[in-house]
């Protein structure tokens, strides 16, 4: 079965069978979005993003507009959201700026629930997933990522590095501003969990670090839920979804 009578079979179509990356199902109210395996962390997966307007090389991608209706549709006039799994691929391995390209699916849907963060929209099943952040643990430019051939790759986390950045920027969350110190005393002083602004993981090689730049000190509540996405959540996606929660 094809990708198209999969989702014809379910009630659904779309613009352009080519480029659109959502579908809908107007008799029943029902939007369909692919769950890209890249994309998806337990139970949650990234489906669309305002930052998908265009691709890296700044052209317009055709199937932003409908989406984004197809969102609204959800959010305004009550449209049910449905995911099925899609495997990820680019189109060029060679060129990491090529366009993705699907390498199967799994021809099962789920119902899920719409949860905006920021400017990105995921679907959850009635919150985020189970991922546990990695921590910067307790190894003269100052290089990590040197991987450790465990069950699975780890990468190697430098202290100095860590110290470094604590040293610039406190022990005080860069998201929510708490202290640990100051909840839980002397047991709580220093101690803070230090985050990779571009993880680790997506590195996949030795790399030098600039401790300042490229670490920041998270509290492990705000380190939990920026983990807790895929692709992570970054800094400012998160201060801002705290500032419209707090309002």
């Amino acid at each position: 079965m094809s990708r198209r009578q999969f989702i014809e079979a379910n009630g659904a179509t779309c613009k352009n069978w080519a480029w659109s990356w959502s579908f809908i199902n107007e008799k029943d109210r029902i939007v369909i979005f692919g769950a890209w395996d890249a994309n998806t962390t337990g139970n949650v997966s990234l489906i669309l993003s305002h930052d998908w307007r265009t691709n890296q090389k700044g052209r317009k991608l055709a199937g932003y507009d409908e989406s984004r209706e197809h969102i609204r549709l959800i959010e305004e006039v009550g449209y049910t959201l449905q995911t099925f799994p899609m495997k990820y691929a680019r189109a060029d391995e060679s060129d990491e700026l090529s366009a993705a390209k699907i390498d199967g699916f799994t021809p099962e849907m789920s119902r899920k629930t719409l949860l905006k963060i920021g400017a990105n929209w995921y679907a959850s099943d009635d919150g985020l997933g189970e991922q546990t952040p990695d921590e910067a643990g307790a190894g003269d430019a100052l290089f990590e990522g040197a991987v450790n051939r465990v069950q699975m790759n780890s990468f190697e986390r430098n202290p100095k590095a860590r110290a470094k950045c604590l040293e610039h920027h406190g022990y005080n969350c860069i998201v929510c501003d708490l202290s640990l110190e100051k909840i839980y005393g002397k047991i709580g002083r220093h101690f803070i969990h230090v985050h990779h602004v571009v993880p680790l993981s997506k590195i996949k090689k030795e790399y030098q670090i600039d401790p300042v730049k490229d670490l920041v000190p998270v509290c492990p509540n705000c380190h939990a839920i920026i983990h807790r996405a895929q692709p992570a959540l970054t800094i400012d996606q998160l201060k801002l979804h705290l500032s419209t929660v707090r309002e």
